[in-house]
C-alpha cells in the first residue's frame, strides 16, 4: 500500500508505564507513514522547566501561575521525535529519576493539562497524512474523536520487569512499587484521569513479544483506514 494513497488517520494509544506504549506506537507510525507524538514526554519538559526555575512542585498554585511560560516545541518524525523547551534540547534531561518522581504532581494541575491538551490538539490536527499519538489521557480527553483508540495493559510483574531492564539493573522491586504508586496517582487524579475510553480495543500486553504487539496495532489501524 502506498502510504501517499491511504486515508489519513488519527490513532490515540493509551496506558500506564510499562505496557510498550512508547515502543509500539513508533513502529506503527514509522510502518504506516504517520506522525509521532509522546505526549508524555510534553508532561515531562513543563516539569523540567519548573524544577529547573525554582517553582515548588509541591504547590499546584505556584505550578499553575508558571504553566504558561515555557515554549514546548514537538518534533512529530517518529524516527526521531524531538522535545524542546524555550529553544532548548531536553529529551535526555526529561528522562531523569528526578523528573520522574515529579510528573505526576505537575500534570495533575488543571492549567497545566489545558496547556497541554490545547497544544497536542493543535498538533494532532495539524499532522500531515495522519498520526499515533500516545499517552495516558488521549482517547478520553484530548482526542476523544480519534479514527481508532487502542488501551495497552500488561500485568504490574511484566511491567516492572521491562521498565528495570530500560532503566538497567533498577531493582524489581522498588520499580514495581514506583509504578503501582504513578498508576495511582495518575489514575485517582481528578483532570483527565488514566483511563480506558468505552470504544477503545484493550490489548493485553503481559504475554506478547513487542513484535506481536505491533503487528496487532498496525493491523487495527489498516482496518481502520480501509473502512473510511
Amino acid at each position: 500500500m502506498e502510504n501517499g494513497a491511504a486515508q489519513p488517520v488519527i490513532v490515540a494509544i493509551d496506558g500506564p508505564s510499562g505496557t510498550g506504549k512508547s515502543s509500539t506506537s513508533k513502529a506503527v507510525a514509522t510502518q504506516l507513514g504517520l506522525r509521532y507524538l509522546d505526549t508524555g514526554a510534553q508532561y515531562r519538559a513543563i516539569t523540567w522547566w519548573m524544577v529547573s526555575n525554582g517553582i515548588d512542585v509541591d504547590d499546584p498554585a505556584a505550578i499553575a501561575a508558571a504553566a504558561g511560560k515555557p515554549d514546548i516545541v514537538s518534533g512529530v518524525d517518529p524516527a526521531e521525535p524531538t522535545i524542546e523547551v524555550d529553544g532548548v534540547d531536553v529529551a535526555g534531561p526529561i528522562r531523569t529519576q528526578d523528573v520522574t518522581s515529579k510528573v505526576s504532581a505537575v500534570s495533575a494541575v488543571p492549567e497545566v493539562r489545558a496547556r497541554i491538551t490545547e497544544l497536542q490538539r493543535s498538533i494532532a490536527s495539524g499532522a500531515d497524512g495522519g498520526i499515533v499519538v500516545e499517552g495516558r489521557d488521549i482517547g478520553t480527553t484530548v482526542l476523544p474523536d480519534a479514527d481508532l483508540k487502542v488501551f495497552l495493559t500488561a500485568s504490574a510483574e511484566a511491567r516492572a520487569a521491562r521498565r528495570s531492564g530500560e532503566l538497567k539493573g533498577a531493582d524489581l522491586n522498588a520499580t514495581r512499587e514506583a509504578l503501582v504508586r504513578r498508576d495511582a496517582a495518575d489514575s485517582g487524579r481528578k483532570t483527565s484521569p488514566l483511563a480506558k475510553a468505552a470504544d477503545a480495543v484493550e490489548v493485553d500486553t503481559t504475554a506478547l513479544t513487542l513484535a506481536q504487539v505491533i503487528e496487532c496495532v498496525v493491523t487495527l489501524v489498516e482496518e481502520k483506514r480501509a473502512a473510511k
